[in-house]
Formats: structure tokens, sequence, C-alpha cells
């Protein structure tokens, strides 16, 4: 969801009129809170049939006030696109509206071969059979914006009073995200026995690289974040690195997203949180499993330093990963970003990092 929000920047600009966004769980309507190019937001319940969902009718009159404007549809997955097909079925949807990032319907995944976001742009450029490109002229591409996030004054306001309690006030902030969806799901526990999620890292190594950091930055907080669900093993992380420097802290993703706003740098496996640090034009690192990162790495709207380590090919598993490899990799960003600054909009304080 991250990634997308290139597509209705793209979109404002091309049709002239912010956009409105459908989408699955409860984390997508915080996405695009404070976002100029998107108008409203609804999503579905994830396991609950559509027409028994609450949001089934406003999304319905919504689709149909709309026509005959375009219908962007970026589901890609396969098992997803027919829910989406019968959803713009029963709203009455004309097809000649809808554009799909899948161009034709296909019974297994397909391997990915290009970035998500530039099949955004891609997709943005394409036009409904309805419409007249000509009529709508595609923006230049210097012009386009995103991945961006959006961070509200009341969630700065909240963010600094935080800091403020816990004497974080004039300190460089380091934000470290060990873990993964799987990390905070009910089966985390088991995960983790069986030694089966191939982004994770193990404890020892995270202490390593926390004590690291802690050496070449000894006068910043090293915050541990995570979900509330993940407190447990963000504890474990800090007890191991015997450090007073180092923090936990369970967030959620609109409370991220201010945290970013004034963070230093950031390490994280390849999740969404590192997607929203780079939105927030965060120093990254992202550390990977399986996937490539050719295709999932996080973009930045500011061009701020993205820097992965390990995926495929090079590696299918993070824990093959040395802590030398991250450390090294943090240091290239850390020292590129000699000073951050972040006007505390909730009061008259500056943090400045450097």
């Amino acid at each position: 969801m991250v990634m997308i929000t290139r597509l209705p920047n793209l979109l404002h600009r091309r049709y002239g009129r912010s956009c409105q966004v459908i989408g699955n769980g409860s984390w997508t309507p915080g996405t695009y809170d404070g976002n100029p190019d998107v108008a409203a937001v609804w999503s579905f319940h994830r396991h609950l049939p559509f027409l028994l969902d609450r949001v089934w009718y406003p999304v319905r009159r919504a689709l149909r006030a709309s026509a005959p404007g375009p219908v962007y549809i970026c589901e890609k997955h396969y098992r997803q696109l027919p829910r989406v097909r019968r959803i713009l079925r029963f709203a009455g949807v004309d097809p000649r509206r809808c554009v799909f990032l899948t161009k034709v319907a296909v019974r297994g995944p397909v391997p990915e071969t290009q970035h998500l976001v530039d099949r955004m742009v891609e997709l943005g450029l394409r036009t409904p059979e309805n419409i007249r490109a000509q009529d709508y002229p595609p923006p230049a591409p210097e012009l386009l914006d995103g991945p961006r996030l959006y961070v509200l004054d009341a969630e700065r306001a909240e963010r600094d009073a935080w800091l403020q309690r816990e004497g974080f006030v004039g300190r460089e902030l380091i934000l470290i995200q060990p873990g993964n969806h799987r990390t905070m799901g009910p089966r985390r526990g088991r995960w983790r026995r069986l030694n089966t999620d191939n982004k994770w890292w193990p404890i020892e190594r995270w202490a390593e690289l926390l004590r690291r950091i802690h050496r070449d930055r000894p006068d910043a907080v090293l915050v541990l974040r995570g979900s509330k669900e993940e407190l447990p093993m963000l504890r474990e992380i800090q007890t191991a690195t015997n450090l007073k420097s180092v923090a936990t802290v369970a967030t959620t993703l609109r409370q991220l997203y201010a945290l970013c706003e004034v963070a230093g740098s950031m390490v994280s496996v390849d999740s969404g949180p590192g997607h929203a640090a780079a939105a927030l034009s965060v120093p990254l690192v992202v550390l990977y499993g399986a996937e490539p990162p050719q295709i999932w790495l996080p973009r930045s709207p500011s061009g701020s330093p993205v820097v992965p380590v390990g995926g495929a090919p090079l590696s299918l598993r993070a824990d093959t990963v040395p802590v030398d490899a991250v450390f090294d990799a943090w240091r290239s960003i850390a020292d590129a970003r000699t000073a951050v600054t972040a006007s505390w909009r909730g009061g008259k304080s500056v943090c400045q990092a450097t």
C-alpha cells in the first residue's frame, strides 16, 4: 500500500481530481491519512464476504457516482482478482471504465520481474476504453511524487510528548525494526521454533549490531520498534544488548510514521515499516530473506539512501547475512546523513541529530 501511493499522485495530476481508494484490511485507511491525492478510503474485511461487509453499500454508491470516471485495479494476486471482479460486477461498473494491473487472467502466481512502483506508473499511464487518451495527457515524469506518507499535526504532538517523557529530546534516534508479519501473527512462536521464517535474523545478531551502532553513536537512542505482539521479542533483544541507550516501543503504523519523521536512520527487515520509513525519507538499511531487492526495495521520494543487504539471488535466508554486512551498510547511510533537523510542530523544541 505504501508503494502504491505513487499511483494516486499520477492519477490526480493526470485527471485533475483526487482519488477514491478501495482496499482490504484495517491498516489501509491509515496509509492515506493526510494524503492530498486521496479524497476517500474504504476498506473491506479480508475474510468477510463483501456483500455482508458494512462498507459494501458506500463503496457501491461511490463506484456508481463516479461514472464514467476511470477505475484502476492495482490487485495483482490471482486469488484476489476474482473477488475484485465480482465487486465491480455487483456494483454495476462498466468494464470499459476499468484498467487492470494484470492485463490477462492467470490461474497461478506469476514471477515478479519489475519493481512495483514502476508497475504502478505504467498502470497510471494506461487509459480505459471509454476515455480518449489525448484528453488526459500524462504528467511529466519529473512532476510525479512518491511513494510518500504524511504525518498529521496531532500525531506530531503525541510523538513529541512521548519523546519528552522518555528524555529523548535533542538526541539522535536510530530505529530498529527486527520483526515482520510473521513475528506479529498468531503463529509467531511456531515460525521461530521451526526456524521457517526466511526473514528471521537471530536475537544475538541484533544485539551485536546494536552494540556496534552504540559504539559508533554513543549518544544516540536505539529504538527497537514493533507491534504490541512483538514486545517480548523486542525486550529479549534489549536485554541481550545490556545497553541503557536501547529502548523498546510498540506503536501503531501512524505512530511509526510520526517517529520516522524525526529519526536519523533505520535498520529494518524486509517489511511494511521499512517501506514507510523510506516514504518518509529516513536513511534505511533493509535486511532481506528470500525476496529479491530489485523488485521490493523501498523507494524514497527525496532520494534518501536505501541500502539492501542479502536477498535473492545472493541468499535466500536472512540468517545467512553476517553482522558485518548490516553494520557496514548502516555506516554508509549514517555517514551520508550529516544532519537531520525536524521542527516539532507540537511545541517550540527542535530536534537535531548529527
